[in-house]
């Protein structure tokens, strides 16, 4: 059987960041958290955290916590049956979801917020590239997350949410000083665009649908959704933006799109691990209703 009260000094470790942390959190001395999270290790044979600032779970370490977070999902859900445990005290369970910057800015917030909100969790969101963030999945990492991906990892579920709407653009000015002569492969490769970090492809990849080869494109990194939208509103450079972002500025005139009718429509799907737990399908349930009514349905 696996120690849970050391399992819960490694959740809390790489949730704080730090040993001191995490002690503070489980009101107990560091001491006793390094001793449990010794043992721990001695007891699976490999090292589970590592010790950097912040801490950092290992491979084995991550599967461990995601081992942790499905347990207090399942406790979570006995609470509501088992009066008598509900009676010791409130207490939430830990949801760790990655998400892709452009949900989180857009549909994805108010349909979370609402959730927690409402049922005894507490969310955990990472952010990420949609098309990177299944790996924080099948890391065991998270619980679950939004993706561009569509097959699920082992152990998990998938199901589609529709696609969210991206268009390029950026400011008037902007498209007459760069783009005065039209759109194409030899004023791409000058004009400046703006990504959100190295993985993010979506400029790359409307580029090549576009000029048909790829283009090596000059970029501006920008990790924020809200960043994307004020750096082309001041002409910094052109981007692909969520529609539901932009489609104010598009309205009266401070953002036009680079060439009309050649939007990029990204699927996203929500990936869930296979805990059977109440909390969890609601939180599924939750996003599934907002993304009917906020993504492009087929």
């Amino acid at each position: 059987m696996l120690d849970y009260a050391a399992l819960a000094a490694l959740a809390a470790v790489i949730r704080e960041g730090s040993f001191e942390r995490a002690a503070r959190a489980l009101h107990v001395t560091p001491s006793a958290i390094s001793q449990r999270i010794r043992l721990l290790e001695e007891r699976v044979g490999c090292a589970l955290v590592i010790r950097d600032q912040p801490c950092r779970a290992t491979q084995t370490g991550r599967r461990l916590c995601q081992h942790v977070d499905q347990v207090q999902l399942l406790e979570q859900d006995l609470q509501g049956t088992l009066p008598a445990l509900a009676a010791q005290g409130p207490s939430r369970a830990s949801v760790p979801v990655a998400v892709n910057a452009d949900s989180l800015a857009t549909w994805l917030a108010p349909a979370i917020a609402a959730f927690a909100a409402e049922y005894p969790v507490l969310l955990q969101v990472a952010v990420d590239d949609q098309d990177h963030t299944a790996e924080w999945l099948r890391s065991g990492a998270v619980l679950a997350a939004v993706s561009a991906t569509a097959r699920p990892a082992s152990g998990c579920n998938s199901r589609p949410l529709g696609a969210m709407r991206y268009l390029a653009a950026a400011s008037p000015a902007f498209v007459q000083r760069h783009f005065a002569h039209g759109v194409g492969a030899a004023s791409l490769a000058l004009a400046p665009s703006l990504v959100f970090n190295a993985k993010d492809e979506l400029q790359s990849r409307w580029v090549r649908r576009l000029c048909h080869r790829h283009v090596e494109l000059p970029r501006h990194a920008l990790p924020s959704s809200h960043a994307f939208v004020t750096a082309g509103l001041a002409g910094m450079g052109w981007g692909l933006h969520p529609q539901a972002l932009i489609q104010p500025h598009l309205d009266n005139g401070t953002l036009v799109e680079l060439l009309p009718a050649t939007p990029l429509d990204v699927p996203l799907h929500w990936h869930t691990a296979r805990a059977a737990s109440s909390l969890l399908d609601g939180l599924s349930g939750a996003i599934l209703a907002a993304a009917r009514t906020s993504l492009l349905q087929p």
